[in-house]
């Protein structure tokens, strides 16, 4: 396969390099979008479960590998921040999805025209 694109003009194995590079980093934003959407489910989750509880409940926070007693209002506006940073950044990704989803495609339509056979003049 190697040999095959080094006979192609540099033109088109740069274009064939940035196709896959563009997705490579499609595929990694739709990874990491998936798991802010995952992230969002498990707020939104945790958010809802907090609803059903009395004032005077008993509610721990995990901050990194401790759970620490907390009030539920604190608990629910830190939930809500964080629902806001994940709602801002997965937009920003999906933003980027879009453009970078453009440029693939623009990059296969070009490669297709470079690529096509070359019909020989008709007589």
């Amino acid at each position: 396969m190697s040999e095959d694109i080094s006979q192609l003009p540099p033109q088109v194995q740069q274009r064939l390099l940035r196709l896959q590079q563009v997705q490579q980093t499609l595929q990694a934003v739709l990874t990491q979008k998936q798991q802010l959407e995952l992230e969002s489910t498990e707020v939104d989750q945790a958010l809802g479960e907090l609803e059903n509880l009395t004032e005077s409940a008993t509610i721990y926070k995990s901050i990194g590998s401790l759970l620490v007693k907390s009030k539920k209002d604190k608990v629910t506006v830190d939930l809500n921040e964080r629902k806001d940073l994940l709602k801002m950044r997965i937009n920003v990704l999906g933003k980027q999805e879009e453009r970078l989803r453009t440029q693939a495609k623009d990059l296969q339509t070009k490669l297709q025209h470079d690529l096509r056979p070359i019909s020989p003049p008709v007589p």
